[in-house]
C-alpha cells in the first residue's frame, strides 16, 4: 500500500532554518472540487431564486439555499485551501497536520447537504451535516493557528499575523453565530430580532472572517498574482485594525437597531477599506503584464463593497427602501465581494501548486497551466451577474433579474471548466 501524500514540502534557504511549504497538491484538489462544486449549485439556486429576489422575498427556499451553497459550499473549502498553500510561505513555518489534514476536505463538504438542510428546514439533515462542517472548520482553524502562533517573530513575514489571528477569531465568532441563529429560529434571542441576528451573522463571516484574511494577505499576493511591485512595508496593521473596530460598532449597531452606532461603524469600515483599496491600485496600476482574472475579481468586488456601503449608510439614513435595499446590499456583499474575491483566486492558486509539485526535470511553464482567457471570460461573466442581478432587485425587474443569474451559471461552468482543464495537467 503506497503511503499518502506528504502535506509539506520544506524549502531550505542557506544558513536558515526551512521556509514552510505549500500545501499537497492532491489535497488543495479535493478542497477545490468541494468548492466549485458549491459554486456551481449556487448559481443554480439564484437562477431559481432571481424572481424571489425581484420581488422581496428574500426569505424563500431558492435564495436561502444559493446563499448557504456559496457561504458553506464554497467559501470555507476555497478559503482553507488557499491558506494552506499561502499562509505557510508567508508567515515561514511548516503545516503539521500530518493524517487529520486530509480528512478536511470530506467535512467541509458536509456544508453541502447543510445548506440544503437549512433552506428546506430538515433537522435530520443539519445537525450531522453542521457536525461535519463544525470538526472540519475546527481542523482548519487549530492548523491556521498553529502557524501564527509559530511564526518567527525575528524575520520579516509578509502576511499579517495579526490580521490572520483577527480573522481566526471573527471565523469561530461567525459559526457560532450561525449555529445560534438556526436553533432559536424566529424567536427573538436577547431582545433582538432573527433578521437582526442575521445580519450580525453575515456581517461577522463576510468582514471579519473574508475580508480580514483578504486584507491580512491581499497586500502581497494580489500584486503578486498581478505581476505588480509590492505595496510598501508598514509599521502597524492599521487596516485590520480598523476594520474590526468598525465592524464590532456595526455589528452592535445593528442587533441594537442604533442607527448612529450602526452609521459610524460603517463609515469606519469604508473608510479602511478605502484605504486598502487606495493602497492596492498604487501597487497594480504599475503592472508588467495583462490584466488577470484575480485582479479583475478583485477590482469588481472593490466596487461592489462600495456599492454595499451606499446602499447600507442610505438604507440607515432612510434614502432607500429598507428590504429591497438589503436584499440587494446581501447580494454585493456576499457574493459579489466575498464570493468574487474568493472564486477569483482559485484558478491561479491551483496552478501554482500543480507547478510547485511538479517532479524534478523539465517542467511547463505557469502560464501553459492557467487557462487565462477562460478565467478572464469567467470573471467578466461573474461581475456583469453580479450587477445585472443587483440592478434587476433595485428596480423589480425579473428578467434583468434572470439575465444576471444565467451569466453567474455561466460563470460557474467556466470556472469548473478551466479548474478540470488545469487539474488534467497535473504532474502523474
Amino acid at each position: 500500500m503506497s503511503k499518502p501524500e506528504p502535506i509539506i514540502v520544506p524549502l531550505p534557504l542557506p544558513g536558515a532554518r526551512a521556509v514552510g511549504g505549500p500545501v499537497a497538491m492532491a489535497l488543495l484538489g479535493l478542497l477545490v472540487g468541494v468548492a466549485l462544486t458549491g459554486w456551481l449549485g449556487a448559481a443554480g439556486a439564484l437562477l431559481a431564486a432571481a424572481p424571489d429576489l425581484a420581488a422581496e422575498r428574500a426569505g424563500a427556499t431558492a435564495p436561502v439555499l444559493a446563499a448557504h451553497l456559496l457561504a458553506l459550499g464554497l467559501l470555507p473549502a476555497a478559503v482553507a485551501g488557499a491558506s494552506f498553500h499561502l499562509l505557510p510561505v508567508m508567515l515561514r513555518t511548516e503545516l503539521r497536520g500530518g493524517r487529520r489534514m486530509w480528512l478536511i476536505p470530506p467535512l467541509l463538504a458536509g456544508g453541502l447537504a447543510l445548506a440544503p438542510g437549512i433552506a428546506f428546514d430538515v433537522p435530520g439533515l443539519v445537525w450531522p451535516a453542521a457536525a461535519a462542517v463544525t470538526l472540519g472548520f475546527a481542523l482548519v482553524v487549530a492548523e491556521i493557528a498553529r502557524l501564527v502562533v509559530l511564526a518567527p517573530s525575528d524575520r520579516m513575514l509578509v502576511a499579517s499575523r495579526t490580521g490572520v489571528a483577527l480573522s481566526l477569531f471573527h471565523a469561530a465568532a461567525a459559526l457560532a453565530l450561525g449555529a445560534l441563529v438556526f436553533d432559536h429560529g424566529d424567536v427573538p434571542l436577547g431582545g433582538v430580532s432573527h433578521d437582526r441576528w442575521v445580519l450580525v451573522h453575515l456581517h461577522v463571516a463576510v468582514l471579519g472572517w473574508l475580508t480580514l484574511l483578504i486584507i491580512a494577505v491581499g497586500r502581497t499576493l494580489v500584486p503578486m498574482l498581478a505581476q505588480a511591485p509590492a505595496a510598501k512595508v508598514r509599521a502597524l496593521p492599521r487596516e485590520e485594525l480598523g476594520l474590526a473596530l468598525g465592524l464590532w460598532a456595526l455589528a452592535i449597531g445593528v442587533a441594537v437597531d442604533a442607527r448612529w452606532l450602526e452609521t459610524a461603524g460603517g463609515a469606519v469600515v469604508t473608510i479602511t477599506l478605502a484605504s486598502f483599496l487606495v493602497a492596492l491600485l498604487r501597487s497594480v496600476r504599475r503592472r508588467r503584464r495583462a490584466l488577470e482574472a484575480p485582479l479583475v475579481h478583485m477590482l469588481g468586488g472593490l466596487v461592489f463593497l462600495g456599492q454595499a456601503a451606499i446602499l447600507g449608510l442610505g438604507a440607515a439614513a432612510g434614502a432607500f427602501a429598507p428590504r429591497r435595499a438589503l436584499i440587494a446590499y446581501v447580494l454585493f456583499l456576499l457574493f459579489g465581494w466575498a464570493g468574487g474575491a474568493v472564486l477569483g483566486h482559485i484558478g491561479k492558486l491551483l496552478s501554482l501548486s500543480l507547478w510547485v509539485w511538479w517532479p524534478p526535470g523539465p517542467r511547463p511553464k505557469q502560464a501553459a497551466l492557467y487557462p487565462r482567457a477562460v478565467w478572464l471570460a469567467q470573471a467578466a461573466a461573474f461581475v456583469s451577474g453580479v450587477e445585472a442581478l443587483g440592478l434587476g432587485i433595485l428596480f423589480e425587474e425579473t428578467v434583468v433579474a434572470r439575465a444576471g443569474a444565467a451569466l453567474l451559471c455561466s460563470s460557474a461552468v467556466l470556472a469548473a471548466t478551466a479548474a478540470a482543464h488545469t487539474w488534467r495537467r497535473r504532474p502523474r
